[in-house]
């Protein structure tokens, strides 16, 4: 009789930790993020030790690992000091000790970094930067709230390539009045600045911002369908001219040179995060079929006193069923261009994906399934479709 597969031993997860620097010079009018504006100084000293506590109750939930990858997201974390920063990498070398090759990123904006900065970034173990450019025009940087100017972001990428080997930045498309031409012309000249790694975002209005407000008073204009497909298509092909693939729906990289961070998200495996609102994935160290969701208290004061009272700021902790993580894996994997482990679903659930469902969007050209290496992925039109494809495989 076939063993079932949740039997069987998985390959051991990747083990990550995220670090969420919650504050901002000012707040972009499109964010949702967790990032908060404070006129009074930061008592960074106080947040780093509230850091350092979380990571040591982190350390009791997981002990036992290495860690593959720190990601110092926000907010802005380039607005920390070099020295917070190697107190909160150093700290996870006593604690879980790193990987060879341990990937540790920081997001910086063009406003908040000079050279000094990078210098103590590179010299606390920083070994990637991800920059926020977000536009390269003048007009529509003002328009999306951000503080710098084209050049100025030049300037960023050109510094923090003499410090760092791997450099990343964002942009976003299908502003408001964006035509195909303009896309094109900014992305090429973007590229040209000479990145190995780009994260490519569609412009969404998300609840709660300003551009949300904006747009129910019919103040801004959103591209429709057509012409946002318009514009991804042209995105695909350029990035594709210049060596660069979307391994994920939005990011774009040379082979080798993805960001490993987000892989272990995408993939579905383990990580803990500190800081206001973060988002923990924990596996239990008594059941490894069990695996635990938290979240920490996103207003950031709040969630340093109950740090330095009970050493975290957990607000709902869940214990996540088995349909529930395959779910998860589902949305995650989906979208990746590896795509999807039918072994691993099965592992994670306790049930095969059903055949039937898998061969509906095969039949519908949204899925492509390599029975041999037992992997569903998305085509091309299925990338963009993916909750849809999601609800179909589990109807």
């Amino acid at each position: 009789m076939e063993q079932p597969i949740k039997e069987l031993t998985m390959p051991p997860e990747k083990f990550g930790i995220y670090v969420h620097w919650p504050f901002c010079a000012a707040k972009c009018p499109y964010c949702d993020f967790n990032s908060h504006v404070r006129r009074d100084p930061i008592d960074e000293s106080r947040f780093v030790a509230g850091y350092l506590k979380e990571l040591d109750y982190m350390h009791n939930l997981a002990p036992n690992r290495h860690v593959a990858s720190v990601f110092f997201g926000g907010g802005t974390p380039s607005l920390m000091s070099g020295k917070a920063v190697a107190a909160i990498i150093d700290k996870i070398a006593v604690l879980w000790g790193y990987e060879e090759d341990a990937e540790i990123s920081l997001e910086a904006n063009p406003t908040s970094i000079d050279s000094q900065n990078f210098a103590a970034y590179r010299l606390a173990g920083v070994n990637r930067i991800s920059i926020g450019v977000q536009a390269m025009n003048d007009t529509d940087l003002r328009k999306l709230g951000r503080m710098h100017s084209v050049d100025e972001a030049k300037a960023a990428i050109k510094l923090a390539q003499k410090h760092f080997d791997r450099i990343s930045f964002d942009l976003i498309y299908a502003r408001p009045h964006q035509t195909l031409n303009q896309w094109q012309d900014e992305l090429k000249r973007a590229i040209e600045l000479g990145t190995d790694h780009l994260s490519l975002y569609q412009l969404t209005i998300e609840s709660g911002t300003r551009f949300a407000d904006l747009y129910k008073l019919g103040k801004i204009t959103m591209p429709d369908d057509d012409h946002a497909r318009i514009l991804y298509d042209a995105t695909q092909d350029i990035c594709a001219g210049y060596g660069l693939y979307n391994y994920e729906i939005s990011n774009y990289a040379k082979a080798g040179e993805e960001c490993r961070h987000n892989m272990l998200y995408w993939r579905y495996d383990e990580y803990a995060a500190i800081g206001a609102g973060a988002h923990s994935r924990l596996i239990s160290s008594n059941d490894p079929s069990i695996r635990y969701a938290r979240i920490d208290q996103r207003q950031p004061e709040k969630w340093l006193e109950m740090v330095e009272a009970q050493g975290h700021a957990f607000i709902d902790v869940e214990e996540l069923t088995p349909s529930a993580q395959a779910i998860e894996y589902l949305l995650m994997c989906l979208r990746l261009r590896e795509g999807v482990s039918l072994a691993r679903y099965e592992y994670l659930c306790g049930e095969k994906l059903n055949a039937r469902n898998v061969a509906k969007m095969v039949a519908a050209e949204l899925l492509i399934h390599d029975v041999e290496a037992k992997r569903i992925r998305t085509t091309e039109e299925g990338l963009r479709l993916t909750d849809y494809i999601i609800g179909e495989l589990l109807g």
